[in-house]
């Protein structure tokens, strides 16, 4: 694996597909998502991000409907279908989907790469009726090895908590992968832009971290997505979208992990080292 920080690593190409899964269509998801990824590793990228619950769509009436859906991990058809996807393409794969372990459901999304499967994270935070549904993540926040560099994951409203990232850039991240379905928030202002957006941004920049958020779009049995998948450089600058609300969209950005982390903003400041560990309690 290369390690990180080291200067002879190339810039890598990142993609992120938005578009709108049919609920309960694993085959017609997968083929149009497959097409979507053939494209955008056609023009170079590497490493794709696909929304959360991508094989499946996401608003489930019924627990037995969610287990209908749901498959293991990493020996069900849909995380095969992806791994070799990507052994053929040569590219790393991030994905949303239902998983099932014994009697347990997990919102998941798998990590997948030319050598196969790569990985697992299971989202620790659970959104609204999710909690019907699914068991709160049990993995922690692992991070992955690449041949490109050290990869994490988190899923939607994973990302509303500082201590995602946090956990993320001290165990070594150097991109965060968010699998996504963003809805609007209480109370949002007409027009404003995804309460995601900033806390995302906010997030990259706290903890010097690339992130790369691909969300959904679409109307799914009366739940409203917000698109606007975005890609962020460790400054917390944009480096690709927002995309647009509505439509089914590929952002890409060149990506260079070596300025991942900002160890050293000046002289004297550091942003992991600078924490006052000391008096957080």
């Amino acid at each position: 694996m290369v390690q990180a920080n080291d200067p002879a690593r190339p810039p890598i190409r990142v993609s992120c597909i938005q578009f709108a899964p049919q609920f309960g269509d694993v085959a017609a998801n997968m083929a149009h998502a497959t097409d979507i990824v053939r494209a955008a590793a056609a023009e170079g990228s590497r490493l794709i991000v696909l929304p959360e619950l991508a094989s499946t769509g996401y608003v489930f009436e019924s627990q037995a409907e969610a287990r209908s859906l749901a498959e293991p991990v990493p020996d069900g058809p849909t995380t095969r279908a992806w791994a070799a996807l990507a052994a053929e393409l040569n590219i790393y794969i991030v994905a949303g989907i239902a998983e099932v372990a014994g009697d347990t459901l997990y919102n998941a999304a798998v990590i997948v790469g030319p050598e196969g499967y790569i990985g697992t994270y299971r989202k620790a935070h659970l959104w609204d009726q999710e909690n019907v549904f699914f068991a709160k993540g049990d993995l922690g926040f692992p991070v992955f090895d690449t041949a490109f560099g050290k990869v994490g994951v988190a899923i939607c409203y994973d990302g509303w908590f500082p201590e995602t990232f946090r956990q993320l850039a001290l165990g070594g991240a150097e991109i965060v992968c968010i699998p996504t379905n963003w809805v609007p928030m209480p109370d949002q202002p007409a027009g404003e832009a995804a309460m995601a957006n900033t806390l995302h941004r906010a997030a990259a920049h706290s903890n010097g971290l690339f992130i790369a958020c691909a969300d959904r779009v679409g109307v799914e049995r009366g739940q409203p997505f917000e698109g606007q998948s975005l890609i962020i450089g460790p400054k917390g600058w944009p480096l690709a979208g927002p995309a647009s609300r509505t439509e089914t969209e590929t952002l890409s950005a060149l990506v260079d992990l070596d300025a991942a982390g900002r160890k050293d903003l000046n002289t004297f400041n550091s942003l992991l080292r600078d924490r006052r560990t000391d008096i957080y309690g």
